[in-house]
């Protein structure tokens, strides 16, 4: 069921991002995260565009396409040198679980915004002693009359600084006290009882990571998207698109890795030939290419079963997707500093800046290890190790 060649659709968003992403490039996305600022006339203009809101349904004013557009969107920006980590997050996790699951009254106060980019909302499931284990969530939600109050925190919450609301997964407290399955509730950042911190990262970004704390934060019944029990089905409805889209991140900043490495290859003489006609140069280039592109089908692959409906085999897709790229990525940009010898860690190239970056696609938003024991249980029906 999966092409292996896009449809022209999607080719021609392909070059249109691209050739609207060169306008701002590598520098622009790095002089604002050295200095502290956030990429608003980029993310602003993206939104005009409709390349934020190209897998936001028609009627809510999106482009009613699927993921995959919205892959194609998010690794083209990356290429050109801006990998906007809250398009992993707010367009495609938040957006699809609110489209999926919401009320009507939640599409039409949501989905508009996330369509046109006036709207950015985080998304908040890591917790301190939880980690990757999502079966020991602390974050409580538990009803009173006709309000939810919601108590925990959570960390290394992408982008909470910029945002008007937060998407929290929090496990749902019956009149018992029994802690029920994960519920997911949209939580304003000027809520009462809301407070977050900033965690100095040594990741080149104009998005930051934070620390939030929920101390008895009080929402409207309203707040609550879907059922309060539908449990992990409902959560990986918003996970299986965030790992299509980080590998789609990775794969951008790859292939920009790559494309200047081959520059460079093409152009850097010594002895009087490029260094590009040396194997030793060329064949490690040439096989991070191969993993690349590798990844990239993988990738779509995940996107296709994923807009078929296909949630079960898309979930193994989007895991063997985020691996590969994290693999390829982590090898592509330390093969490129290694072809810039000591240029590749100079901040003219940029490179630098994306060896955190590459090598936090190997972790986030789920580790390598993690995917690992995933495969090893339900594709080669192993017992399970954790």
């Amino acid at each position: 069921m999966t092409d292996f060649t896009e449809s022209p659709e999607r080719q021609a968003l392909r070059e249109a991002v691209a050739a609207f992403a060169a306008r701002y490039g590598q520098e622009y996305f790095a002089a604002k995260a050295r200095a502290g600022e956030k990429t608003d006339e980029l993310w602003a203009e993206a939104g005009r565009l409709g390349y934020l809101g190209v897998a936001v349904p028609e009627e809510y004013g999106g482009g009613g396409g699927g993921i995959g557009d919205l892959a194609a969107v998010c690794e083209e920006l990356a290429r050109a040198g801006c990998p906007m980590l809250l398009m992993v997050v707010s367009p495609a996790i938040c957006a699809t679980v609110i489209a999926r699951f919401g009320t009507e009254e939640q599409k039409l106060r949501w989905l508009p915004g996330f369509a046109d980019g006036t709207t950015k909302m985080a998304f908040a499931i890591t917790e301190p002693e939880a980690g990757s284990n999502s079966h020991r969530l602390s974050t409580a939600l538990r009803r009173e009359g006709d309000r939810w109050v919601l108590s925990g925190g959570k960390y290394y919450i992408s982008g909470v600084d910029e945002v008007e609301a937060v998407l929290v997964v929090a496990r749902h407290v019956d009149a018992e006290g029994q802690r029920l399955l994960p519920s997911l509730v949209v939580v304003p950042t000027d809520a009462p009882g809301f407070t977050y911190r900033h965690i100095p990262m040594e990741v080149v970004s104009p998005e930051k990571q934070f620390t939030c704390f929920f101390d008895d934060v009080r929402l409207p019944l309203d707040a609550l998207v879907g059922s309060p029990d539908a449990g992990l089905a409902q959560l990986f409805a918003g996970l299986n698109p965030e790992r299509i889209m980080a590998a789609s991140l990775a794969t951008g900043m790859a292939r920009r890795a790559l494309d200047q490495a081959s520059a460079y290859a093409r152009t850097r003489s010594v002895w009087g030939t490029p260094i590009g006609a040396h194997q030793g140069v060329a064949h490690p280039l040439a096989q991070c290419a191969v993993q690349v592109e590798l990844a990239r089908l993988m990738t779509q692959k995940a996107a296709a079963l994923y807009d078929a409906g296909q949630d079960r085999a898309a979930g193994e897709a989007a895991n063997m997707a985020k691996y590969a790229a994290g693999e390829a990525v982590a090898a592509a940009v330390d093969q490129a500093i290694q072809v810039h010898g000591g240029n590749g860690l100079s901040a003219e190239y940029g490179l630098g800046a994306l060896l955190a970056a590459s090598r936090l696609s190997r972790i986030a938003p789920v580790s390598r290890e993690m995917i690992l024991n995933f495969v090893a249980q339900h594709t080669l029906g192993l017992p399970r190790s954790y």
